[in-house]
């Protein structure tokens, strides 16, 4: 499909004859999503313009997903993608000018239809969780042979999630180890950690301990625990104290 140029960045295509044919997939199920006649929207974040480039030209020689924008960094990004209707975004983790993480999140408030695939060449362990943690259902490596964009797209589209073989392998791997995985704390952020207090009460609420008697056990008031609970609540994501003993147990603090 024809990309829609919207970008500041360089055109993806010098010449309009450097952008590949559209395929026809005769064979696609007429109830899945993305068909010719309304075909998956993209939007591809990436500062690379090669894999920019590269991953245009796979969207774009399928008649089933359509590149409907792109930004080269994260200010541009946050911009542009309050301009256009998009199904799926496509987002490297490291931007020139931040990270695509913080994309994510902002994605999940504006678009929470949208479908996110990570496409980055970072691997380790605790950036692969926090973007599934924040939300995607995908995670490309840009050096794997494995990187048939389109494919990724009409997966997460259609309810599946789309996972780079070796880096679903090495999931596998951690997760026959362990039933949970715990976020290194070295990779948490100043805002995100707790303080002493905060997973001290935080302990309590795991034991079941209600606000009064966290105040009564703690000696502060009742209007202090609240605050606290509330500040927890918005470092770990979570809406119910159960979600919250649940993420911080994920990351090791309890």
């Amino acid at each position: 499909m024809q990309a829609v140029q919207t970008s500041s960045c360089p055109p993806l295509f010098t010449h309009q004859n450097d952008a590949p044919p559209s395929l026809s997939h005769s064979m696609w199920p007429g109830h899945m999503v993305g068909q010719r006649e309304q075909p998956v929207r993209v939007f591809l974040v990436d500062d690379d313009s090669h894999i920019r480039r590269v991953i245009a030209q796979d969207l774009m020689g399928d008649s089933r997903t359509l590149l409907v924008g792109h930004a080269c960094s994260l200010r541009e990004a946050r911009k542009s993608i309050q301009q256009h209707d998009f199904d799926v975004l496509m987002i490297d983790l490291n931007l020139g000018d931040g990270e695509g993480l913080d994309l994510l999140e902002l994605v999940q408030g504006t678009h929470p239809h949208v479908q996110s695939i990570i496409v980055s060449v970072t691997e380790r362990d605790e950036k692969v969780f926090q973007a599934f943690e924040k939300g995607a259902v995908g995670y490309l490596l840009k050096n794997s042979w494995f990187g048939d964009y389109a494919q990724a797209v009409l997966q997460v589209a259609n309810g599946g999630a789309s996972i780079t073989p070796s880096l679903a392998k090495k999931i596998l791997s951690l997760v026959s180890r362990s039933q949970t995985y715990v976020v290194p704390a070295s990779s948490l952020t100043k805002e995100e950690k707790l303080s002493e207090r905060e997973i001290e009460i935080l302990k309590l609420i795991a034991c079941g301990y209600s606000s009064p008697e966290i105040s009564t056990h703690l000696k502060i008031s009742t209007l202090t625990v609240s605050t606290h609970v509330k500040n927890m609540y918005r470092k770990l994501q979570a809406k119910t104290r159960a979600h919250a003993v649940k993420a911080a147990s994920l990351r090791g603090l309890i």
